[in-house]
């Protein structure tokens, strides 16, 4: 299994992507969109911005467990990496979606 987009229709109608590594594991969520076609930009936005290390943004939460933000060019935040116990761990999801966001296929919500 390569990595993937998988879109997702919410209950209150909104849409949201996740980017899954080959392993199945979730690696970067979107905000939530209001419209397919925003959700689709949104993941057009994630391939084209993936693969600049600039663009990631490393923070530490309360908890003390780190993820990364991925940014755009202009400064808003296109994904979120779940949160991790592990510094590697976030930095090993982010080197993932550096290197495979612009090639992984896209699962979208049936009709």
């Amino acid at each position: 299994m390569s990595a993937s987009f998988e879109l997702k229709k919410s209950v209150d109608g909104q849409f949201h992507f996740s980017l899954h590594a080959a392993d199945g594991s979730s690696v970067l969520k979107s905000e939530t969109y209001t419209t397919l076609a925003s959700a689709r930009n949104g993941v057009e936005s994630v391939r084209k911005n993936a693969g600049m290390d600039s663009r990631y943004v490393f923070e530490k939460s309360a908890s003390g467990k780190i993820y990364f933000n991925l940014k755009a060019g202009n400064g808003q935040i296109i994904g979120s990496s779940p949160l991790f116990a592990d510094p590697n761990a976030a930095k090993q999801a982010a080197r993932t979606v550096r290197h495979h966001a612009a090639t992984a296929t896209l699962r979208e919500p049936a009709p």
